[in-house]
């Protein structure tokens, strides 16, 4: 992510999958987004009959959105279809190997937030808006429509969820279905209500800057991240791949890319592109492999002082790289948003960890016991079924106090001849 938040010419992720679909009233030189004026473009482009009604119905007025299915009237998304929404979402990943899309999709939708603004929707961030076409034509944006197309039909199957949530699940889920660590979500996102809200154009990486670095940390540290999550972020440019012929970086075709998994083509960032590892760390500071792409905001992961130690840290722990990933990933889906309730929605409680075993709070004495001598009352204690949450009566614990002295002194007997 670190390398662009809106090109393929910076970051799989964040790169821009550029269409070449041209507006029937555009000249043959003339590139534009898919026009949602034609139903005959839309059926090219490969919508179903059902969806190129609904896009044809928004295309008379820019103030609509991708689809006339409303969001919710209650700002909060429904747990319920969120959690049946993720499920189809997990299908939908199985079928189409679309992670790296649908990760970018939550992240431009994000990408915008400015911490320097204080309303909203004002300041960006993660609040639906992506789904509008004037966003989509931002140049940053170029090639989302594919995300849309293929999340809108969940969309219309669960009305209670916001487009703002959805994005973000299903960011999260195709990270986690990709091999991922899991990510600490919560809902409850409100959506803008139209495309006068939002955000101007210019807000997500342009692609290859001068500066690398420089232009990261511009970017990054107005969202209010750090070095730490910049790179932890960048991390996620293990899933996906760069087509020349639509972000102009890249090659055609590789060994690892000419056969799929899904449309065959373009140059990945490493060998296992579908597959959320720290393998990324790696790749980029061997630079062994000509077939996997190392653009200047990758490299400046390891020339830069300060990404440098995230990075070699990365490289060498995974489970270190899972672990800020995850934080930053969620971080990162939260910046900008309203959430109804405040405190947000979880899905999935966190299992609480069990108690650990005290041996002397079972004990009638005040005195602490030794650890081994903690050990073999646990294992007598439990042998004969007794639990930290069902203490036993007290002759019992007697009796194998008793038993362990007994035995003790007979060790110390039978030693001596």
């Amino acid at each position: 992510m670190a390398s662009s938040l809106g090109t393929a010419a910076s970051s799989r992720i964040f790169a821009a999958s550029r269409l070449s679909l041209r507006s029937s009233a555009s000249s043959a030189a003339s590139p534009s987004l898919i026009s949602f004026s034609s139903s005959s473009s839309l059926k090219s482009f490969g919508f179903s009959r059902l969806q190129r009604r609904s896009l044809v119905n928004v295309s008379s007025s820019s103030s609509r959105g991708f689809s006339t299915v409303a969001s919710p009237k209650c700002a909060a998304s429904d747990p319920d279809q969120l959690k049946s929404a993720r499920e189809d979402i997990k299908e939908l990943l199985k079928s189409t190997f679309c992670h790296p899309i649908l990760v970018r999709l939550g992240w431009h939708d994000a990408g915008t937030y400015n911490k320097n603004i204080e309303e909203w929707p004002q300041r960006g961030g993660a609040n639906g808006s992506l789904r509008f076409e004037v966003e989509l034509k931002h140049a940053a944006n170029a090639g989302l429509i594919n995300a849309l197309k293929l999340i809108q039909p969940i969309k219309d199957k669960y009305s209670g969820i916001t487009y703002a949530d959805l994005f973000q699940l299903a960011s999260a889920t195709a990270i986690e279905e990709a091999g991922g660590p899991k990510i600490p979500m919560k809902y409850g996102r409100v959506d803008v209500s139209g495309p006068n809200e939002c955000p101007e154009e210019g807000r997500l990486p342009a692609a290859g800057p001068p500066s690398p670095a420089d232009h990261l940390r511009e970017v990054f540290y107005r969202m209010g991240l750090n070095d730490k999550e910049i790179v932890a972020l960048s991390g996620a440019h293990t899933l996906g791949r760069s087509r020349p012929d639509r972000s102009g970086w890249g090659k055609r075709e590789t060994k690892y890319t000419k056969d799929g998994p899904g449309a065959p083509g373009g140059q990945s960032w490493t060998v296992q592109w579908l597959k959320f590892d720290n393998l990324y760390f790696k790749d980029i500071k061997a630079k062994r492999d000509e077939d996997l792409l190392v653009l200047p905001t990758d490299a400046a992961l390891f020339e830069d002082h300060s990404f440098k130690v995230y990075a070699e840290k990365y490289a060498e722990d995974q489970e270190t790289f899972f672990k800020d990933y995850a934080e930053a990933h969620a971080k990162l889906s939260n910046l900008g948003a309203k959430f109804d309730p405040p405190e947000g929605i979880v899905l999935d409680a966190p299992t609480a960890a069990p108690e650990k075993f005290v041996a002397a709070k079972y004990s009638t004495g005040k005195r602490e016991l030794s650890d081994s001598m903690k050990q073999k009352i646990r294992a007598e204690y439990e042998a004969i079924g007794g639990s930290p949450d069902r203490p036993l009566p007290t002759n019992y614990f007697l009796n194998i106090m008793i038993f362990i002295g007994v035995l003790a002194i007979l060790t110390s007997l039978l030693g001596s001849y």
